[in-house]
């Protein structure tokens, strides 16, 4: 797959795998592209941001168009700009669907958007097209893009209750994490957080890639299992959790 990542700001992690950091709040988004489909890990933190990401696959990857979407947890920044991809397929953690579609949810999530610096208007128009997951997965679910499968697995709950990572395997398998760890900063607790639970999901999350695996953060730079094995053991320190 002939794609030339780097021009368009995008960072290629593997053959027909690569990812960006978005500006602003320094969140990844995840692209992977299979014969028949091409898969996007999260969309970004605006309407805006997901139709410039919309253009920019186009043109990385010669007109195609995103035909499925993995959603790593549901908070704005990696949710809003679903609605910039019409007609894809949307997988999410089992239970964020129902947190989605409520509305006092919806609007909480544009609150906080809001609080983190995104404009009102940005946000109202965000929260009134937020897409909802279709597909949920409670446990692992694998999809056939043509050419290559790839593993959605829950292994929430963590830094939410509905945390969904993306597997690529190849000859180091790229696993994408979500804010389940983070490389640019502390790992953040919000109160959809389950401290007690967050170091079980990164064992969950280790046993899954293992020790060879290339780990994306749901911001900052890549890391590998030694990384992610001590912020386990940072979490559990931080919240008092085995």
């Amino acid at each position: 797959m002939d794609v030339d990542w780097e021009a368009y700001g995008w960072e290629r992690l593997a053959d027909g795998v690569g990812r960006r950091r978005l500006p602003g709040w320094d969140a990844t988004v995840g692209l992977v592209l299979g014969e028949r489909a091409v898969l996007l890990y999260d969309t970004g933190s605006s309407l805006a941001e997901g139709a410039e990401l919309r253009t920019q696959i186009a043109g990385l990857t010669g007109g195609r168009t995103v035909t499925h979407i993995a959603l790593s947890h549901p908070h704005f920044d990696h949710v809003f700009g679903t609605a910039a991809f019409a007609g894809a397929e949307v997988f999410g953690a089992v239970g964020s669907d129902e947190l989605m579609g409520r509305v006092r949810d919806r609007e909480a999530l544009g609150e906080d958007a809001v609080r983190q610096g995104v404009g009102e208007a940005a946000a109202a128009e965000a929260v009134d097209s937020l897409v909802a997951p279709r597909h949920t997965v409670s446990g692992e679910w694998t999809l056939d893009l043509g050419g290559r499968q790839v593993l959605l697995a829950n292994v929430s709950p963590g830094h939410t209750g509905h945390d969904l990572v993306l597997l690529v395997p190849g000859e180091r398998e790229v696993v994408f994490c979500g804010d389940l760890v983070e490389e640019s900063g502390e790992p953040q607790a919000g109160p959809d957080a389950v401290p007690s639970r967050w170091p079980d999901a990164l064992d969950r999350l280790l046993r899954l890639g293992g020790e060879d695996a290339v780990y994306v953060p749901g911001h900052g730079a890549v890391v590998d299992a030694t990384f992610v094995r001590t912020q386990r053991g940072e979490l559990a320190t931080r919240f008092a959790v085995s």
